[in-house]
């Protein structure tokens, strides 16, 4: 779906902007141009990047548990 109609930015590549390392508005308009040109569509643009950064795991720690003979 597109968030920013004036630049025609989807979804999909606030998605991708996340999973190489986007974590915030100011970093997508400045690498995307979100919000640079009418400004509507900075609200949902916000709610997809903080869904998706929500959604991500992160492991940051590994415990092995002994296996039962």
């Amino acid at each position: 779906m597109i968030v920013c109609v004036c630049n025609n930015i989807s979804d999909r590549e606030i998605r991708q902007a996340v999973d190489l390392g986007i974590s915030s508005v100011a970093e997508l308009h400045r690498e995307l141009g979100v919000g640079t040109m009418c400004g509507k569509c900075v609200s949902y643009a916000r709610e997809v990047l903080n869904e998706h950064l929500d959604s991500k795991t992160v492991v940051t720690e590994l415990h092995r548990t002994p296996q039962a003979a």
